[in-house]
């Protein structure tokens, strides 16, 4: 990052005589992360950004945005003075990335944004300089952290943006306005928040708010709900999916443990490869190869992209147990989308032994939870899966529906304070053969079950 002091008062609009003519290079709001030549922006939170002002100094920080409803410390810095120091990052990161001025992506979906920001870095990486979102600081917080960390020389920025709440993707439009938004698909998460599928299809629409005229906007076309709300949006729209109908759609996809072979309809010739299994991970490699296509990116270089593809954030890895069985570990997060999509693949993948799942509640879904846990019966049979272990207090709703399906003895459901138990039956029944999933939302803490097996 390059940028005056000079600068930063012209952002905030605050006239000041005799301004030291400091060089910024770099932004931080963690006081321990800082260093030489940053400026602080003390951010209030759970604690106050404004209590660390000496440990940024210590650490390297050369001015500090300053909340003026604080006392002014006696530092050795420059302090601007600002009404609100969220405010403030928000417009040094529009005037930061004004100026650097790169073709900005936009990324937002209830699943896979994470891993559609890293495909799309990448690809477009080939001959563009990229910088992206690290790990998934997608919030208030994160976008402008990103915008004002990336280089000067940056041609593409590719931001990820996550919500909780109707209105959060708007604010973060507003700081990026795109020239491409991405939209990966429409799940359930935070549904306890938004109530139906068609709200939260509503706030994701919001990565198109701020879209420029001539940008593109780019959806997952085998959803409804977003095919139905993008006939309200002018700028040209590009679609990705399994559907022929789909501006790009994949063919003769092969998935195995942990990879994943497809072609699409507009390079019928190129063979494309993701170090991930699962048809849902093909679905944000085609968004990365339509933005890829847009930059005139040739296909051989994106198929090469894609195969070397490192995630930043993979929660569905593979692992071994310690006596030699495979695990598929998703500990962290889960909805119904999510999780019938990882059941329905591997379903596909060929195993030397049984398949056993286990699955915890999936949190956040509000007064559908049970009907939501109920329809997983759906996609569970003993054809495919050989014994069911459930944890948690919503997952009795699939326990009824499966009784009929399963026997006492390869149906299990425990509380999710019994986890001890559950792994001792695990330990006891699971051979070195079988294939074993473990998944539920991180408030099921199925990660310690993971590292008991492992």
């Amino acid at each position: 990052m390059k940028m005056r002091l000079k600068e930063v008062y012209s952002a905030l609009n605050i006239e000041a005589e005799n301004i030291k003519d400091i060089s910024i290079t770099g932004v931080c709001f963690d006081s321990r992360e800082a260093k030489d030549g940053d400026l602080f922006i003390p951010l209030i939170d759970q604690r106050d950004g404004h209590d660390f002002i000496d440990s940024a100094i210590n650490n390297g920080a050369v001015a500090s945005i300053w909340q003026r409803d604080h006392e002014i410390p006696d530092v050795s810095i420059p302090l601007l003075e600002v009404k609100n120091t969220s405010d403030a990052f928000e417009a040094i990161a529009k005037y930061y990335l004004s100026k650097v001025n790169p073709k900005v992506v936009a990324v937002t979906g209830s699943n896979g944004k994470t891993t559609t920001k890293d495909m799309i870095a990448n690809v477009l990486s080939i001959n563009n300089n990229v910088a992206k979102t690290p790990k998934n600081f997608n919030n208030e917080i994160g976008v402008p952290f990103t915008i004002l960390n990336m280089p000067v020389n940056t041609e593409v920025l590719v931001l990820e943006m996550g919500m909780d709440r109707p209105g959060q993707i708007e604010d973060l439009s507003t700081i990026a306005n795109p020239d491409f938004s991405v939209i990966t698909m429409i799940g359930e998460a935070h549904i306890e928040f938004f109530q139906t599928r068609d709200k939260i299809a509503d706030a994701k629409m919001e990565i198109t708010s701020h879209l420029r005229e001539d940008g593109r906007f780019i959806y997952d076309g085998d959803e409804p709900l977003l095919v139905q709300k993008a006939e309200n949006i002018e700028q040209e729209q590009l679609t990705f999916g399994m559907g022929t109908e789909n501006s790009i759609y994949a063919t003769e996809v092969v998935s195995g443990k942990d990879y994943t072979e497809f072609k699409t309809n507009l390079w019928t010739d190129e063979k494309f490869t993701i170090p991930m299994m699962g048809e849902y991970n093909v679905r944000n490699a085609l968004a990365a190869l339509m933005i890829g296509k847009i930059f005139h990116t040739r296909p051989d270089q994106m198929a090469k992209s894609l195969k070397e593809l490192n995630v930043t954030e993979n929660r569905t890895e593979w692992l071994k147990a310690s006596n030699g069985a495979d695990i598929l570990s998703d500990v962290y997060n889960s909805n119904p989308t999510a999780v019938i999509e990882v059941l329905d693949n591997l379903k596909t993948i060929k195993t030397a032994g049984r398949k056993i799942i286990v699955l915890g509640d999936m949190l956040e879904l509000g007064d559908l939870s049970a009907e939501l846990h109920a329809s997983l019966a759906d996609h569970i049979d003993p054809d495919d899966f050989d014994k069911v272990y459930l944890v948690g207090t919503d997952m009795q709703q699939l326990n009824n529906k499966l009784t009929d399906k399963y026997s006492s003895e390869d149906l299990k459901l425990y509380d999710k304070d019994q986890l001890d138990n559950l792994v001792s039956d695990l330990k006891q029944e699971l051979e070195p053969t079988d294939t074993i999933l473990l998944k539920a939302s991180h408030g099921i803490h199925l990660e310690n079950v993971l590292k008991d097996l492992v």
